[in-house]
Order: C-alpha cells, then structure tokens, then sequence
C-alpha cells in the first residue's frame, strides 16, 4: 500500500514538491477536530443554532477573514509561523510574505487555507459560547474595518500630495 501511495505522489508531483502526506494529515487533523467539537456539543446537549443571521455571518466573514490574515501574515504572529516557513520579506502594509518550508508551514502562511480553520472555529463557538463568540467576532471586525479605513486614509493623503 505505501508503494502505490509513494508511486502516486511522484506521478502526481512531477518537477514539483507537493507534500501530499502533509496535505493528508492536515486534512485528517481538521476532519478529527469537526468530529470531536460535534461529539462533544452532543455530550454536553448543545445544538447548532436553527438558522444563521445575517448580522452572525457578517460578524463571521469579516472575524475569518481578519483573524486569517493576522496569523499568516501578521510580523507579531510570526514566531507561530517561523518553524514551517522561511521569511522572504514585507508583501504589504504590515504583512509579511513567507515561503513554507513543509505542508503545515503552507496553511499556516496561507490566510485562505486558514480561512476554514478559523470559520469552523467560530461555527464551534456559536454552538458552545455564543456571547462571547459573537464578542470576538465584533472585536475582529471592527479591527478588519479599521485597517481598511487606514488603507484608504493613507491612500487619500498620497492623492492629496
């Protein structure tokens, strides 16, 4: 069985590295993690909510993709990155840009790989603590909307030069 796995990946990769290993036990982790958060909202009596407002996904969207983009680019939250990724530089305003160095360092440098992670961590939260869920949601929107306002506030200062 590993020889067809082994014989599979080098078809697939080609002049590539993919680490389709990584790829596959990155895909258990979070199948495994959705599984227990079910297993135990069930053991604890919880239920998902009956519908989703559209107030909870926006506060959703907007918290998945701030708290996304601040642990894969964020220079503060590099020390989390720096085992799985090598530094190459700045890629925007206060955003680095890292290359991955193994599978785990790819979603880790990724805010769209991470994107799941953190919005099946926010569904969980809903499902467990909904106020304080729904806190951190706000919290990291109004982070996300404020960093847009300084983009587009730097952006009229330099129109206006």
């Amino acid at each position: 069985m590993t020889e067809i796995l082994e014989k599979t990946e080098r078809a697939y990769e080609g002049e590539h590295h993919r680490p389709l290993r990584g790829y596959l036990g990155i895909m258990a982790a979070y199948g495994g993690t959705v599984a227990v958060a079910a297993a135990a909202a069930a053991l604890a009596g919880r239920r998902a909510p009956d519908r989703i407002g559209v107030m909870d996904l926006a506060l959703m969207a907007a918290c998945t993709h701030k708290v996304s983009r601040r642990i894969a680019k964020d220079p503060v939250t590099s020390p989390l990155r720096a085992p799985f990724t090598r530094y190459e530089g700045q890629s925007g305003p206060a955003e680095l840009q890292e290359s991955p160095r193994s599978a785990l360092g790819e979603l880790l440098a990724c805010p769209f790989c991470l994107a799941q992670w953190v919005a099946t961590g926010y569904a969980a939260g809903l499902v467990f603590a909904p106020k304080a869920t729904r806190m951190i949601g706000a919290t990291m929107t109004a982070v996300a909307v404020s960093d847009w306002l300084q983009l587009a506030y730097a952006k009229l200062m330099k129109a206006a030069e």
